[in-house]
């Protein structure tokens, strides 16, 4: 079996995964979505110190697997620092006391492989990474292949929901408020740019929109709430969609590929499936609880990169925030 741990923002989570059958033995995630909610957003000094607390009392459950224990896994990249190094402290004590490898484990690579959680992996995939870090189109030919051919070049899909709903006072995280919100909203009430419409750039850009949502957020009332939340998660998935169909021109999907936090919101889940139907491409997802930040997406890379000797070194192994694929 293999121990991951996953402390990359302000879920800490831990899970125990079968190397022969890919089961998922044990799962605990800890969400610090409440403390955070006051300010509107992850503070890093406090996510820290939850997890801090919250971790230790979870690895405390699986104690009854720590004999059958082959390897411990560990986010290591990317993320903030001062969480990441909760984790890893965690993993390299594991490995010491129990001696057994460790094995770092790239955050982005475990949103691809939440696809396959408990399932046997099946590539190539073009995926679609879309969370409150990053927005990012890859090509996935297998584990050690992974070529990103578009990200963003400011705001994330993600980080944007976060942000139009801090404006609104509504609170943190923003993606499923604003969502709810935009349910009944007139989606087209706002006219809204889509982003980088006019550039041959294959690229993401929500600053832009992040700012023509807070004027009208200035400019309007409460009761406006619901249609800017709408014409703003419109324009943001058309911007989205826009740059697939440019990027489809050259290289047309076979199976596509939606991970990550924001990956759970369902106008940007049944746009894509619109995008796809002429092409006859199949829709990969993950399950719902795998969307967010989890230990066992890492767990399954983990699972992968034991069988191909991926090892880390405990002395050299560190944090790197801002790694990517």
């Amino acid at each position: 079996m293999i121990l991951s741990i996953e402390s990359s923002c302000d879920d800490s989570a831990i899970a125990i995964t079968e190397i022969a059958t890919k089961r998922l033995l044990f799962h605990k995630k800890i969400s610090q979505e409440l403390e955070h909610s006051v300010y509107g957003g992850v503070v890093p000094e406090l996510a820290a110190r939850l997890h801090a607390e919250a971790l230790p009392r979870i690895l405390e459950e699986c104690k009854p697997y720590f004999k059958e224990l082959k390897a411990v896994a560990v986010t290591t990249t990317p993320g903030l620092s001062v969480t990441l190094v909760e984790g890893v402290t965690m993993a390299k004590a594991v490995s010491i006391a129990l001696n057994i490898p460790i094995i770092g484990v790239n955050h982005l690579v475990g949103h691809i492989y939440s696809l396959f959680v408990e399932k046997e992996a099946h590539f190539p995939l073009t995926v679609l990474l879309v969370s409150g870090g990053h927005t990012q189109v890859m090509e996935v030919e297998s584990l050690r292949e992974i070529k990103t051919v578009a990200k963003s070049m400011d705001d994330s899909f993600g980080e944007s929901f976060d942000k139009v709903a801090k404006m609104m006072k509504l609170g943190y995280p923003g993606g499923p408020v604003i969502e709810k919100l935009a349910h009944d909203g007139d989606r087209k009430r706002y006219n809204f740019t889509v982003p980088l419409h006019q550039s041959p750039l294959i690229a993401f850009s929500y600053s832009g929109l992040k700012n023509s949502v807070r004027l009208a957020v200035e400019a309007g009332s409460e009761e406006d709430f619901k249609d800017i939340a709408a014409s703003f998660e419109h324009i943001a998935t058309a911007h989205i969609i826009q740059k697939l169909k440019k990027y489809f021109k050259t290289t047309p999907p076979k199976t596509f590929a939606i991970v990550g936090g924001a990956s759970a919101n369902l106008y940007l889940r049944a746009s894509i499936e619109e995008l796809l139907k002429p092409y006859g491409a199949g829709l990969l997802l993950s399950e719902l609880k795998y969307c967010s930040d989890n230990a066992a997406m890492i767990g399954r890379v983990a699972v992968e990169m034991y069988k191909e000797g991926m090892f880390s070194d405990l002395n050299s192994l560190e944090v790197c925030p801002k790694s990517v694929i």
